[in-house]
């Protein structure tokens, strides 16, 4: 006998021990009528689940075309000054932004504007580090660390006023002992 061909056993019955069936044709006809429910059911999930797969395939076919080339991340305030410059494709940026051309973005990054360090547009679009200029506005002047303010801004933070002969503020109460004994109770024999 070859392997893998699983032989019926008999029972006294003359039934296969593999026919888990019933007998009878009534109870063959609910089990026919249940099964085909069933299939009915699964062939509508499989309609369902193939047109939602078909209807992201499109929306995501869509996002492709319309996804832009180059991106501006906008800042905040008035006008909303460029910020940064990422390529289409960049999960980085930000939710202010603007779709720019090729050109645009070539003459943005020479005129020092950022470049996002994850997708490196600079070097996509072969802006060398000799054309990029300074940005033209400082928001605010370096400081000689990241942690610490400048030196004049920090000598002027720590000034404090001459001291006078008073304390600035009074003199907190003195706290009272626990071990004080209560004042004395009127004798009855006073009264």
């Amino acid at each position: 006998m070859r392997e893998g061909r699983v032989r019926p056993v008999h029972n006294p019955q003359g039934r296969s021990m593999l026919d888990d069936l019933p007998p009878d044709l009534p109870r063959l006809h609910t089990l026919r009528t249940w099964h085909a429910m069933c299939v009915q059911r699964i062939d509508a999930k499989i309609a369902a689940l193939t047109e939602r797969q078909a209807q992201q395939e499109r929306v995501q076919r869509a996002r492709r075309e319309r996804e832009p080339e180059w991106v501006v991340e906008l800042g905040i305030g008035d006008g909303r000054p460029p910020a940064e410059v990422h390529a289409g494709h960049c999960y980085a940026i930000g939710k202010r932004r603007r779709p720019v051309s090729r050109d645009e973005a070539r003459r943005l990054l020479a005129e020092g504007l950022r470049a996002c360090s994850h997708c490196t547009p600079d070097t996509t679009l072969d802006i060398p580090l000799s054309r990029r200029t300074a940005p033209t506005t400082a928001a605010h002047p370096p400081a000689t660390h990241p942690w610490r303010p400048p030196p004049l801004a920090r000598a002027a933070t720590t000034h404090r006023p001459p001291r006078t002969g008073r304390p600035a503020c009074p003199p907190l109460p003195r706290p009272r002992s626990a071990n004080r004994t209560p004042p004395p109770s009127p004798s009855p024999a006073a009264t």
